[in-house]
C-alpha cells in the first residue's frame, strides 16, 4: 500500500510515473512538523534497519550517521562526506515495524539516522513543499518492489553495455585509443568499449570532436567496429561561450540557457572555460539539447557517459571579484605594516584569504544565483538543484528515443535524481585507489537499486591516486558482477590499463569470467528491470529471520541464484564467508577450471587467490554459464551450460540485445540441469 502526504507547493520532479490519490490525515509512521520547514521524526527501536538512499557513503544500514540529499561535485569520498553526487531520498526502515519513505524534495534535503540522537531518525529541509510517499509491504523486498513499480521500469542498456570498457582521463589522439585497443586484442584481454573523455573534443566543446586529432571521425568510430570496440564519449553540462559556436548560438538565441534573476544568462566557468548551462528543467530546452546528441551518433556512436552535472562550478565571474578584492584588501595591508606574516592576526588574514580561493568552486552562493525558467516562471536553482543530473539524462534518452526510437543507446550519468533511473544509470564517481572504496562499492550497490538504478558500477581500480596490480585484480573481480564493469583512471596517476602489470593471464582469466557470466548476469539484469526486482540484495532481504544475516554487510546476494563474497583486504589469502543457508562455493580456477565444494550454512574461512573468481550458488540452484568470448558480439550462446545443483533449473532470457522488444514470450528459455557441470 502507497500513501501520498502533499505539504505547500511541491515542484513537479517527475520521479514518480504512477498516479496516487492524496491522502487525508497524517502519515502511520513518525509525526510531521510544519514549524521551521518541513520535519518528519520517527522512533527507531534497537533492532531496526534503515536501507537505502542510493549512492550515500558508509554502510547498507544508514543507521548512525547523517546524509544530506545535495548533489555534491566532491571527489575525496571519506567516510565524513555527508553528500556525493546523488540524491536517491528513499529509505526503508526494517524491525518492529516495516515501512518506506520516498520524499519527493529537490533541494536540500538531511536525513538524520540516529546522528544526533541514536534511536530518532529525523528528514528535514528548509521548505515544505513537497510530496512525502510512505510505503507498507510485507518485507522489505514488497516494499521495494512497489516502490520501483511507482516510479517505473529502470533503464534498460544494449548487451553489448555488458562487456568491460577501459578508459583513462588523458587519451588525447586517435593513436592512444589505437594503442589501448591493439594492446587489448593482440593480448586476447576482452574488451568491448573504450570510453573518450574530455580531451576528445575540441577545446571541451560538446558536441564537437577534435578534427587536427581524430579526422573523419565517423571512420574512425567504423574501424573501431570492426575491432568489436565502441567508442564511448563524454557529454559535460556546460556550453562553452564562443561565437561562431553553434550549439552556444543556438542556445542563446532560442533562450534554451539557465539565466540570473534580470533573465540574463548565467555564467560559470568549467573546462571550457566560461560556459552557459543548458535549462533542461525547460522541456523546449532539453528535447533542443537532447537533439545535440545525433552530432555523435550520426557517426555511429551508440553510447555516451554525462558528466559534471550536479551542475559542477569551478568559479563565476563574480566570485573572481569577490576574490580579487580580498587580495587588494590583503597586499594593501602586507604594504603598510612591515609585520604582516608574524603575527597571529595577520596569519589569520592569510588563512582567511587561502579559504577564499579555495572555496571559488560550487559555492553555496552561485548557486543561488541562477534560475530555471520552467512554465514562464523563475525556479531559484538552489530549490531545485538535485534535478539537473537527471534532467540532463533525460534530455538525452528522449533524444535517443526521437533519433531511433526502437533502439537502445549507452547512457549512463554522475549526478542523479531518482526519476534518472528511466533514462541511464551511473558510475560512482571519481573514487580512489583505495582498499577502503573496493568495500564502499559493495555497499552501494543494493542501495541503488532500491532507488531503481540497475546499471551501476564504480571505476576498478580507483580513479585518482596510483593502484596496484593486486588492488585492480581484487577489484575486477567484483566488477565481474555490476551490470557496468568500466577501469578508469585520472590524468596523472599510474597508467592502469590491464596490460600495464605483467602476466597478463591473470587479467584475461578474471576478464573472461565477466564474459563466461554474461548468460546470467543479462538475464538478472533484464528480470530485474522488467519485473521491478532487484539485481543485487542484503542478505537479510531473503534470510529476515536469521540475525546474523541482518548483520553481514561485505557479501550480497545477486539474483535469486547466487551470493557474492568478493575480496577487498590487501594482502589477502581469502576471507571468511557467512552462509546463511548450504551452498555450492565455486572458484572460477585461470586454467579455465572450476574449483567446486558444497558448504554447510554457517561461518567458513575460504581461500581465494588473487586470479580467482569466487560465486556461491544457493541451495537448490543453478546459474547458465557459456564459453569465454573476447567481446559481448563473439559470445557462442550455443556453449551455454548450467552451473550450481542437480535438479536445478533456471529461467534464462537473451534477446538481440539491440532492440526493445522486451515483451516478446520467445526472449525466454527453461534450462533444466540433471547434474551438476
Amino acid at each position: 500500500m502507497i500513501q501520498k502526504y502533499q505539504f505547500g507547493t511541491p515542484f513537479a520532479t517527475e520521479a514518480v510515473v504512477e498516479e496516487i490519490q492524496i491522502s487525508q490525515g497524517k502519515p502511520d509512521y513518525g509525526t510531521v512538523s510544519l514549524e521551521e520547514g518541513f520535519l518528519f521524526s520517527y522512533s527507531m527501536q534497537e533492532e531496526d534497519i534503515v536501507y537505502g538512499l542510493g549512492e550515500a557513503n558508509r554502510g547498507i544500514n544508514k543507521r548512525g550517521y547523517c546524509y544530506i540529499s545535495d548533489c555534491a561535485d566532491d571527489p575525496n569520498h571519506t567516510e565524513d562526506k555527508l553528500s556525493l553526487y546523488g540524491a536517491h531520498n528513499f529509505i526503508l526502515v526494517s524491525g518492529r515495524e516495516t515501512f518506506g519513505l520516498f520524499v519527493d524534495y529537490p533541494g536540500k534535503l538531511t536525513f538524520d539516522i540516529g546522528y544526533d540522537c541514536p534511536d530518532l531518525l529525523t528528514v528535514s529541509c528548509a521548505r515544505a513543499d513537497l510530496d512525502l510517499y510512505v510505503l507498507e509491504g510485507e518485507s522489505p523486498a514488497d516494499i521495494v518492489k512497489q516502490f520501483r513499480k511507482m516510479i517505473g521500469r529502470s533503464y534498460i542498456p544494449p548487451k553489448f553495455a555488458l562487456g568491460f570498457g577501459q578508459s583513462r582521463w588523458g587519451y588525447k589522439t586517435k593513436e592512444d585509443f589505437v594503442r589501448v585497443a591493439e594492446n587489448y586484442r593482440k593480448n586476447h584481454l576482452p574488451i568491448d568499449m573504450i570510453y573518450m573523455d574530455i580531451d576528445y573534443m575540441e577545446e571541451y566543446k560538446d558536441f564537437t570532436v577534435n578534427q587536427e586529432e581524430f579526422g573523419d571521425f565517423s571512420a574512425f568510430v567504423e574501424a573501431m567496429k570492426e575491432k568489436n570496440i565502441r567508442l564511448v564519449p563524454i557529454i559535460d553540462a556546460g556550453v562553452k561561450i564562443e561565437e561562431g559556436y553553434p550549439v552556444y548560438e543556438e542556445g542563446i538565441a532560442q533562450g534554451y540557457f539557465c539565466v540570473r534573476e534580470d533573465k540574463t544568462p548565467f555564467t560559470a566557468a568549467v573546462w571550457p572555460g566560461y560556459t552557459h548551462f543548458p535549462d533542461v528543467l525547460n522541456p523546449k530546452a532539453r528535447a533542443w539539447f537532447g537533439e545535440k546528441y545525433r552530432f555523435l551518433t550520426d557517426m555511429g556512436i551508440e553510447g555516451f557517459w554525462n558528466d559534471m552535472n550536479e551542475p559542477a562550478i569551478f568559479y563565476t565571474p563574480e566570485g573572481i571579484e569577490e576574490a580579487k578584492g580580498l587580495m587588494k584588501a590583503f597586499l594593501a595591508d602586507q604594504e603598510t605594516d612591515a609585520r604582516w606574516d608574524t603575527t597571529l592576526g595577520e596569519k589569520v588574514t592569510f588563512l582567511q584569504l587561502r579559504g577564499q580561493l579555495e572555496e571559488l568552486s560550487n559555492r553555496k552562493k552561485d548557486y543561488e544565483q541562477f534560475y530555471h525558467q520552467v512554465d514562464g516562471k523563475l525556479i531559484r536553482h538552489d530549490q531545485v538543484h538535485n534535478l539537473f543530473g537527471y534532467n540532463m539524462t533525460r534530455a538525452a534518452g528522449e533524444g535517443f528515443a526521437v533519433i531511433d526510437p526502437e533502439k537502445r543507446f549507452l547512457m549512463f550519468s554522475r549526478s542523479s535524481y531518482i526519476g534518472m533511473h528511466r533514462y541511464g544509470g551511473i558510475w560512482m564517481g571519481d573514487n580512489k585507489s583505495w582498499w577502503s572504496h573496493i568495500l564502499l562499492n559493495i555497499k552501494m550497490l543494493p542501495s541503488l537499486n532500491m532507488c531503481g538504478f540497475l546499471y551501476i558500477g564504480a571505476d576498478l581500480g580507483g580513479f585518482g591516486a596510483n593502484t596496484s596490480r593486486d588492488l585492480l585484480l581484487r577489484w575486477l573481480a567484483l566488477g565481474v558482477f555490476t551490470p557496468l564493469m568500466r577501469n578508469h583512471a585520472a590524468i596523472g596517476t599510474r597508467e592502469q590499463e590491464c596490460y600495464q602489470f605483467g602476466n597478463m593471464d591473470d587479467f584475461r582469466h578474471i576478464l573472461g569470467v565477466r564474459y563466461r557470466l554474461i548468460p546470467y548476469l543479462y538475464s538478472e539484469l533484464m528480470k530485474a528491470a522488467l519485473e521491478d526486482e532487484l539485481y543485487f540484495r542484503p542478505l537479510a532481504f531473503d534470510y529476515p529471520e536469521d540475525k546474523m544475516a541482518a548483520q553481514v554487510e561485505d557479501q550480497l546476494l545477486l539474483g535469486r541464484e547466487c551470493m557474492i563474497a568478493p575480496v577487498y583486504t590487501q594482502n589477502a589469502a581469502g576471507r571468511y564467508v557467512y552462509l546463511p543457508e548450504r551452498m555450492k562455493f565455486i572458484k572460477f580456477l585461470p586454467d579455465g577450471t572450476l574449483f567446486e565444494e558444497v558448504l554447510e550454512k554457517g561461518h567458513h574461512y575460504v581461500e581465494i587467490a588473487l586470479n580467482e573468481v569466487p560465486l556461491f550458488i544457493r541451495g537448490g540452484k543453478c546459474i547458465p554459464v557459456a564459453d569465454a568470448a573476447e567481446c559481448v558480439e563473439a559470445l557462442d550462446m550455443g556453449t551455454v551450460k548450467l552451473l550450481g545443483f542437480a535438479g536445478a533449473s533456471y529461467r534464462m532470457y537473451d534477446d538481440d540485445g539491440v532492440h526493445k522488444d522486451y515483451e516478446n514470450p520467445g526472449n525466454w528459455k527453461i534450462l533444466e540441469i540433471s547434474k551438476s557441470c
